[in-house]
């Protein structure tokens, strides 16, 4: 933009490269017209003025020659016929080389005159032609302009009504279930050409731990070190939903699901929130909710994996050399590890026996007293049995009927039977 200031009101205004050459044509075609009105102007003036000098030049010498003629006529006026032809002649020539001078001189002026009017002419054709030139090339310039963003609208009207299609078609569980298998065929597409065999990619079908994600992508080098590994959530909605989810709604639960299935990397593919410029760039780094975590759009599925997995191999000489350390801390810590496990083990197993052969030992004490016991109430048993056999050995029918004359008749009615 040009910043133009009135010189009367002192206002200043701006306008565009277009106005501005526009402005500027006007004004050099003015001052054209006016430095060419001035030039043939000047050139009128010098030329009147070389032929009033001329002419005054040539009267001025006319009449000289005419004083001195007139002088020798009048002193001379008895020479013949031929002399005073002579001096016609002579005159006849001044004024001829007059009529020359006079010719010469405006054709001078006449020529200087036109060599300035071309020159005048040929500038304003240039300038013109400056001016046209600025003129189509910025409106040349505007016009492709205008066409690119008119395409890129119509593009994305295209992709937004063909995306309002294909949803309107979709019913709410296939929707999701469509941009799954875009993805998984978009990889099947170059599954053996771009990643080998040693390269897994399927669906997390263990829900185990309460939720999990749509697809993981594990790849390991020939040495069966992992290279990487990536927890893919595919996420869309119909157009018409009630409620718009928002692609931040989902980045908890994918990190939960990476971190539960040990993934390094963590993707949301998605189609929510179309309108939304920060997801429409390509690939979209939102590691400053989550480590590690991108969203990136359908298209951009295939490169992420290219990326991450290109970035991840030039990393291989120094995952290799972590590799090695942790194996020797591992081969050290499996070492110690055993030593106490065996530590805890005859711990464990040596006071199992001392309980063991402590209680052991309390159940020979108590079966001692037990035994002693019973051998106790057995003598016990043998005295009392001994001294019952004994008083059933004194007991006699006189000592029965002691003391009881009913009885003591009995007997003696059965004594004389």
């Amino acid at each position: 933009m040009n910043e133009i200031t009135c010189p009367h009101c002192t206002k200043s205004f701006k306008l565009d490269d277009a106005g501005y050459a526009d402005i500027l044509r006007q004004v050099r075609d003015h001052q054209f017209q006016i430095e060419l009105e001035k030039r043939e102007a000047e050139m009128e003036r010098q030329r009147r003025d070389a032929l009033k000098l001329a002419e005054s030049q040539a009267n001025e010498k006319l009449q000289i020659a005419m004083s001195a003629k007139e002088l020798e006529l009048a002193q001379e006026r008895a020479n013949s016929a031929s002399e005073l032809g002579q001096l016609k002649s002579q005159l006849d020539s001044f004024e001829l080389q007059k009529s020359l001078a006079l010719k010469d001189a405006v054709s001078g002026l006449e020529q200087e005159r036109n060599r300035l009017a071309f020159e005048l002419a040929a500038e304003r054709q240039m300038k013109e032609m400056e001016v046209n030139n600025l003129k189509a090339t910025h409106q040349e310039k505007l016009r492709s302009e205008l066409e690119r963003k008119d395409n890129e609208l119509q593009m994305k009207d295209e992709a937004i009504e063909r995306l309002r299609d294909f949803r309107t078609r979709l019913s709410t569980k296939m929707v999701g279930e469509s941009l799954e298998q875009h993805c998984e065929i978009e990889f099947n597409k170059i599954r053996t050409t771009a990643f080998g065999k040693n390269v897994k990619f399927e669906k997390d079908n263990d829900a185990s731990g309460g939720t999990k994600g749509d697809f993981i992508y594990r790849e390991w080098d020939d040495n069966g070190v992992e290279l990487i590994s990536i927890m893919f959530e595919m996420k869309n909605e119909q157009e018409q939903s009630a409620t718009k989810k928002k692609n931040s709604d989902f980045f908890k639960k994918l990190d939960d699901d990476r971190t539960k299935k040990k993934c390094e990397y963590a993707v949301l593919v998605s189609l929510l929130e179309m309108d939304n410029e920060l997801y429409n760039s390509g690939i979209t780094d939102v590691s400053f909710h989550h480590d590690k975590m991108y969203v990136v759009r359908p298209q951009s599925f295939i490169p992420i994996i290219t990326l991450l997995r290109n970035a991840a191999r030039n990393s291989l000489q120094y995952r290799m050399e972590l590799e090695n350390m942790r194996a020797q801390n591992i081969d050290i810590t499996q070492f110690e590890d055993r030593l106490n496990e065996f530590r805890e083990g005859f711990a464990r197993n040596f006071d199992l026996a001392s309980k063991k052969f402590k209680a052991a030992v309390d159940g020979i004490d108590k079966t001692i007293d037990q035994l002693t016991k019973v051998k106790e109430n057995l003598l016990n048993s043998e005295n009392n049995l001994r001294l019952a056999n004994n008083k059933a050995d004194e007991l006699t029918v006189k000592k029965l009927t002691r003391g009881n004359p009913t009885m003591t008749q009995k007997f003696t009615e059965l004594g004389s039977k």
